[in-house]
């Protein structure tokens, strides 16, 4: 239960966050209540409510302050704390580590240098990198930047499966640009990848239907 002034919280960076008022720091006549299970208690006067958070061992937060009345739920303070640091420090950790690969196109592109591109920039979002998809112009295609603009939709449409576009194309001088973001994180690429490694190396055992090639062959009519 957290019983220390607000100055005592963590001063480094990762652990600073939004602090709600607790316990006696919530100066309103009536809460609406949210038990420690996530019970819906009601609407009950805040005597009571700070009653039912001492009897539980536990801290009264206000975790919708513009409510009316404010939403009150008894929880461990310092534990609630805890995880949202280390859920915001998890999320910087995968924004920092979120590399921004760049793929290149010419307005006339063929078939087959399109779906190497293609396949290059799945291989970058499935390893939760983004990929900033680069269309360079060359003199009077310029003038044509509608074609750049379907090129570049139809490319994020082709790789959908794995990202979803973060900034529209725009021009960025004599070029057109647009970034596609990864559905999954980094963390979340790695652990997926590490999963199909083992699976790849597990043994894989015949089927009911396959048969060992050291098997005797059934008798035939001929045979018996």
């Amino acid at each position: 239960m957290t019983t220390g002034p607000a100055g005592d919280e963590a001063t480094t960076e990762e652990f600073r966050i939004s602090d709600p008022r607790t316990n006696d720091r919530i100066r309103v006549p009536e809460v609406r209540l949210v038990g420690p299970a996530g019970e819906q208690v009601g609407v009950v006067p805040i005597a009571m409510a700070l009653r039912l958070a001492a009897e539980a061992e536990l801290d009264l937060v206000e975790v919708a302050p513009n409510s009316k009345p404010p939403v009150a739920k008894i929880m461990d303070h310092g534990k609630f704390k805890y995880e949202a640091a280390q859920k915001a420090k998890e999320a910087r950790r995968n924004q920092a580590n979120t590399i921004l690969k760049e793929v290149r196109f010419r307005l006339k592109i063929d078939k087959h240098d399109y779906e190497t591109k293609r396949k290059r920039a799945e291989g970058f979002l499935q390893g939760g990198d983004k990929v900033k998809a680069m269309i360079l112009f060359r003199g009077r295609e310029q003038s044509r930047p509608d074609q750049g603009v379907r090129l570049l939709q139809r490319f994020a449409e082709d790789v959908s499966e794995w990202g979803s576009v973060e900034s529209t194309p725009t021009i960025d001088g004599r070029n057109m640009v647009m970034v596609i973001g990864p559905h999954k994180n980094k963390s979340e690429a790695k652990a997926e990848a590490e999963a199909r490694k083992v699976a790849n190396k597990a043994p894989k055992h015949p089927t009911s239907d396959e048969v060992p090639a050291d098997a005797p062959a059934e008798p035939t009519e001929e045979s018996k």
